[in-house]
């Protein structure tokens, strides 16, 4: 559940509503009718009207913001690695941080002595 008074963008139409799509709009009241699938009353200021919105047609101004800084960064990241012709960065922004981080946990695990791992196989029988 967003706050009232949060700063919301809308940026979905789900039910056909006619939305302002793009806009930003202020919570200024919860839907609590059972019966009802809208979860907000939402007021736009640009359309001077206030709109019930569903939870998944809106998403909170500074969430968008920060998803959109993230994907510049990520550009940014793959045209200096372009540039410099730096393949290692290049294949690792592009695979993800899983990728790397399967390989870390590869790497963390160490070849275990004899007795260790027979103590292992023994504690998991014994499990």
């Amino acid at each position: 559940m967003l706050q009232l008074g949060s700063k919301v963008i809308i940026v979905a139409d789900q039910y056909e509503q006619n939305l302002p799509v793009g806009e930003y709009g202020y919570i200024i009241a919860y839907d609590r009718n059972a019966d009802n699938v809208f979860d907000y009353v939402v007021r736009v200021p640009k359309s001077n009207r206030n709109f019930l919105l569903p939870d998944e047609d809106v998403e909170l101004e500074d969430v968008l913001y920060q998803l959109e800084a993230d994907r510049i960064e990520r550009e940014a990241l793959i045209d200096y690695a372009l540039a410099t012709h730096n393949e290692e960065l290049f294949y690792r922004i592009m695979k993800g941080e899983q990728e790397q981080e399967e390989e870390d946990d590869n790497a963390a695990k160490e070849p275990l002595s004899r007795e260790d791992f027979i103590r292992q196989v023994n504690l998991k029988a014994w499990i």
